[in-house]
């Protein structure tokens, strides 16, 4: 199936109030470009590696909405020209020009898997769930992951970095709590090499499915690991669900912004004597987040490296005596 695509320019301020009136219109999927800098707040909530890089705000808006072919196009337009010619009346909405393309009806979801093959973090194999394990690899430790939607294959440098630090301090009796679990991996992992219970959390719903579904594909029984939807920088219910000093790791592969908000918070999360791995590190933001550590009171373990990107581990100091 073709769809055609329409593309409406408009200015930044009223990207809002025209995506408002497109919904009302009945068009869903909606999607805004602009330059608009993030907030502190957007930046706190994007649980990615990196921040895209942006120009300057202009000003300028493009919302692109899509109608299937079959649809009566010029009629959807000219109620769209009709509201937004009422709206002018009281704001300015820009030129409010609208370009017209067809595209290709594609399946976004599950298109990126041919880009997504089997690889190797040393000597664990991380496979995609539609692939098949070739004789050779029988024996070895292999993962199994479908991250869907959500964010983390282990592909990542980040998510390499993190994986070799857990590997390297984790025992039997290890409590893991994993910020930003994406797909779940790290927390799986942790329970492959032998943790014994996994929490993660994140701000994307699309986890939790994807969590349960590599840890079921993985054959780790349910009573193993929770999964929980909140940001834990700033939610007192989702700090309380996870709970005080009982982490004996704490992995977040994070933005490095993100990080700075967060270290003095997990730091109640922690044991004394636990573990605070932190990825998702830029080079040039190394300083910035040894920084944060160092004014929470940790004690600074380790500085890894892969391509441009820095691991930072630490600990949390033991109770001294007495207290």
């Amino acid at each position: 199936m073709k769809w055609n695509k329409f593309r409406l320019q408009t200015t930044t301020q009223a990207e809002d109030v025209v995506s408002s009136i497109l919904t009302d219109i009945g068009i869903e999927g909606v999607e805004i470009e602009d330059k608009v800098p993030l907030t502190q707040k957007e930046k706190e909530q994007m649980f990615v590696d990196i921040l895209p890089e942006t120009a300057l705000d202009d000003g300028v808006a493009y919302l692109s909405f899509y109608l299937e072919e079959s649809e009566d196009k010029e009629a959807v337009l000219e109620k769209v020209r009709n509201e937004l010619d009422e709206m002018r009346e009281f704001m300015d909405l820009g030129p409010c020009t609208i370009e017209e393309s067809q595209t290709e009806d594609v399946d976004w979801v599950n298109n990126w898997k041919q880009y997504f093959h089997q690889f190797y973090v040393d000597d664990i194999l991380i496979i995609p769930s539609w692939e098949d394990v070739k004789p050779e690899d029988e024996g070895k430790m292999i993962i199994h992951i479908d991250p869907g939607t959500a964010f983390g294959t282990g592909m990542h440098e980040t998510t390499q970095l993190c994986i070799r630090q857990i590997k390297k301090y984790v025992t039997d009796t290890t409590r893991i709590l994993d910020v930003g679990c994406g797909s779940g991996i790290l927390g799986m992992l942790a329970l492959k090499f032998g943790a014994d219970y996994s929490v993660g959390t994140d701000l994307d719903p699309c986890a939790i499915d994807a969590t349960h579904e590599n840890m079921k594909e993985n054959g780790v029984s349910k009573d193993r690991y929770e999964v929980m939807i909140g940001n834990i920088i700033d939610d007192k219910e989702i700090q309380d669900r996870v709970g005080y000093e009982k982490y004996d790791i704490v992995a977040a592969n994070i933005l490095a912004d993100v990080l700075v908000a967060l270290t003095p918070v997990i730091v109640n999360q922690l044991k004394p004597g636990g573990i605070y791995i932190t990825s998702g590190i830029i080079d040039d933001k190394e300083e910035v987040v040894k920084q944060a550590v160092s004014d929470a009171g940790l004690e600074l373990l380790d500085v890894t490296c892969q391509g441009e990107w820095v691991c930072v581990t630490a600990r949390k100091p033991l109770e001294k005596a007495g207290e």
